[in-house]
């Protein structure tokens, strides 16, 4: 980063190379930033250096003397936090936080500001020598430990091999930092004390030097023995690996040991990432570690284990992690499921779903009775929408219970049962005991066989409104798969009400979204009319540091939703074929898949790459 911005300061005549050379071996041998050190070296002055920077990143430059801040904005961000970074809140108006920094360049500052108070954050230029004084009157001390926030080192994290890319975030999840954990398994007010040290793991064997060689052998010893090998090094490791991809955004993390490293990946907006290689020789312990974490056996490296990590975020927020373990070839693969309550959007109407098909499943859902199926492969968010369903159903005067496995977020006013199949808790046999609960609504997580599926559909038409998921491809899809498990075409018929389908795409990162031109018979051939590809813009993510350099920034689902109208139940009745119901379906009404990815592309809210991609095959 700042190569770059010495570059953009030569190219505008601010700096000379020679100049920035100096600054550049000076930031060598004493750290800072880059602008810091051209100040010191008297090559430019502070207030030019705003100005500047205020030009070229497009915020606001301001002068804090001119500022009284409010007590109450002040205790937003804790002094440590303030003096690390070297920010200063100043006012707060609704959802938003407005801060002062000197380098608006530091990405992972705002990150860290918007996950620990939960505002959307604007960022204000001023100067370092008045922030230091602004942060100094406010917080009180001398001005210890005030230095100049510094971006992670180019070149920090996993070495680059052949054929992979890092992102522009990669440096800021390698930093693991050192979260100490409670009694009770969470991390005690996250960022309201002092986050000591980091694990850079470029140079993880020199932080944590002969501990490495010890905890090797820990599978040869008991546990007592083992929690204490596997101390203060490894459990910063693991605490930051789990809060890093908190703040990453990521759904998944896959810890997975190969014969001469282990790779730890992330998985954002659908895709994964490297994140960081760590050495072999202490996969035992980092897995010991999660697997403690979960209180999973550590002595049984046989079998596959599931389990939970609960994580407390400062005072308020709780992170749910769901873990499994599978014994592989080198050593146990480790994969966590993030499970954000803060992240669940449980209002259907911002989850994708618009118009016409909104409207379908709102009616749907104020029926007293039917089925409804939530359909897509693995991943699509219909865990997502399902929740939304039951938040919009959740009413005083209803009786809800669902079954799950297992159970991602609980709801107040919603009796919950995790599915056990070891013991004999199935779907089955907890959709049977829900009948006996007095319910009015009943929620199965998956539709996984025959028994579950008639149990289901028997009580979809005893009065009861009844809410699943199936894997299938599309909605139409959907009719043939339940005939194929063995259930009557007039089950079918008569107790299904609505199936919709879905995909998550990837949204436009806004920071970075530009217009791209795309011929007009592409986008005839993907479905536009020649009317409205003559007149369509497109758009796409240039890339850039918010979205790891990859254009897209978060995800946004697109929905077939089919009511089952009465051409459609007379049609299931006849054994039509999934092609049939879909073209009359279409005929109805019924927007596809790709009909509601064109509609995302108008709103320039995904690129044309993406709704392809998501749609192969329509």
């Amino acid at each position: 980063m700042a190569a770059k911005l010495g570059q953009i300061l030569i190219t505008s005549g601010v700096i000379t190379e020679a100049q920035l050379n100096e600054a550049l071996t000076m930031q060598k041998k004493g750290g800072g930033r880059l602008g810091t050190n051209l100040v010191k070296l008297g090559h430019i002055t502070e207030d030019k250096l705003v100005t500047f920077l205020s030009k070229q990143y497009g915020m606001s430059a301001i002068d804090l003397a001119e500022y009284k801040i409010d007590p109450a904005v002040l205790k937003l961000i804790p002094a440590a936090m303030a003096k690390k970074y070297m920010i200063m809140p100043l006012t707060r108006a609704g959802a938003k936080l407005t801060v002062a920094m000197a380098d608006p360049s530091n990405v992972f500052a705002v990150d860290d500001i918007k996950f620990m108070t939960g505002y959307n954050v604007e960022v204000v230029i001023a100067t370092e020598s008045a922030l230091i004084n602004t942060i100094t009157t406010y917080y009180g001390g001398k001005g210890e430990g005030l230095v100049a926030a510094k971006a992670p080192p180019s070149g920090s994290g996993q070495t680059q091999t052949q054929g992979q890319a890092t992102s522009a975030t990669t440096a800021e999840i390698l930093q693991a930092k050192d979260y100490t954990l409670s009694e009770d398994g969470g991390i005690e007010d996250a960022f309201g004390a002092d986050e000591g040290s980091t694990v850079d793991v470029d140079e993880f064997d020199r932080v944590v030097g002969n501990a490495i060689g010890d905890v090797e052998v820990i599978e040869d010893k008991g546990d007592a023995e083992v929690i204490r090998e596997v101390a203060a090094p490894i459990i910063k490791l693991a605490n930051g690996i789990l809060l890093n991809a908190v703040k990453a955004g990521a759904s998944d993390i896959h810890v997975e040991p190969y014969e001469n490293s282990v790779r730890v990946r992330y998985r954002v907006d659908g895709e994964c990432r490297i994140v960081m290689n760590l050495p072999a020789k202490i996969k035992n312990a980092l897995t010991s570690r999660l697997k403690i974490m979960a209180r999973l056996d550590i002595s049984e490296k046989r079998l596959p284990q599931d389990g939970r990590i609960k994580l407390k975020l400062g005072k308020k927020r709780e992170v749910d992690f769901r873990v499994s373990t599978v014994p592989c070839l080198f050593g146990e693969r480790t994969v966590l499921r993030i499970l954000d309550k803060a992240n669940l959007q449980a209002d259907l109407t911002k989850l994708g779903i618009g118009g016409n098909a909104l409207n379908d499943l709102m009616a749907a859902l104020d029926k007293p009775n039917g089925m409804i199926l939530i359909t897509g492969p693995t991943g699509c968010g219909k865990t997502t929408t399902l929740y939304s369903a039951l938040n919009h159903l959740n009413k005083i005067d209803v009786n809800i219970s669902t079954a799950e496995d297992p159970v991602e977020y609980n709801f107040m006013g919603i009796n919950q049962v995790a599915v056990k199949e070891d013991i004999g808790l199935t779907f089955a046999a907890a959709l049977r005991s829900f009948l006996r609960q007095d319910p009015d609504i009943i929620m199965v997580g998956e539709v996984r066989d025959f028994e579950t599926a008639e149990i289901a559909i028997k009580a979809a038409l005893t009065g009861h409104l009844v809410l699943s998921t199936l894997h299938t491809n599309d909605a139409p899809g959907t009719i043939s798969r339940l005939l194929n498990m063995g259930i009557e075409p007039f089950l079918v018929a008569a107790s299904l009400i609505l199936i919709a389908s879905q995909r998550l795409v990837r949204k436009i990162c806004l920071q970075c979204k530009e217009e791209e031109k795309i011929p007009m018979p592409a986008l005839v051939k993907l479905g536009f009319s020649e009317e409205e590809a003559n007149s369509v813009k497109c758009y796409r993510g240039r890339g850039c540091p918010a979205c790891g350099n990859t254009g897209y920034r978060g995800r946004i689902g697109i929905y077939e939703v089919m009511p089952m109208k009465d051409e459609l139940k007379e049609l299931t009745l006849e054994g039509a074929s999934s092609d049939e119901i879909r073209q009359a379906a279409v005929k109805l009404g019924m927007e596809t898949l790709r009909m509601s990815g064109l509609a995302k592309i108008k709103d320039g809210i995904t690129s044309v790459e993406e709704i392809a991609r998501a749609t192969f095959g329509e």
